[in-house]
């Protein structure tokens, strides 16, 4: 297996940030065929597989906030409001997910896209590990 870890800017508001590019260049320059699992180590982010560019990033935004509102109902309490929401959001939206890859490229659909989503605003920056099976 090899692993490269990778740092993304989600900067101090909700974000989905289209990680696919920096999948394909990992996964391009290993080659070959396997698995591609792609994880972020933090208790308030996941990943989700989505057509990006045509408002589906923004309507997930919107989903979870009307699941998960940003209020003061939230027993997890510190940092900013609704910073409780952010915890609970993984189990929506799981910190991983895994890929195949045939021929040293991602065997995505043509409108999915590998995306961070993250509605933390107190951690700017996120690392996610990518990890390469060979099948």
């Amino acid at each position: 297996m090899e692993t490269a870890t990778i740092e993304v800017r989600t900067g101090d508001r909700e974000a989905v940030v289209d990680l696919t590019r920096s999948v394909s260049d990992f996964v391009a320059a290993r080659g070959g065929d396997g698995l591609v699992h792609v994880f972020v180590p933090h208790a308030t982010a996941g990943l989700a597989i989505l057509e990006t560019g045509s408002g589906s990033d923004d309507d997930l935004l919107a989903t979870l906030r009307e699941l998960l509102p940003a209020d003061d109902r939230w027993r997890h309490a510190h940092g900013s409001r609704g910073h409780g929401r952010s915890h609970v959001m993984p189990a929506f939206v799981p910190p991983y997910c895994t890929v195949p890859v045939v021929g040293g490229r991602l065997a995505l659909g043509t409108w999915q896209s590998i995306c961070l989503v993250d509605l933390n605003v107190d951690n700017p920056v996120r690392e996610v590990r990518l990890s390469l099976m060979r099948g």
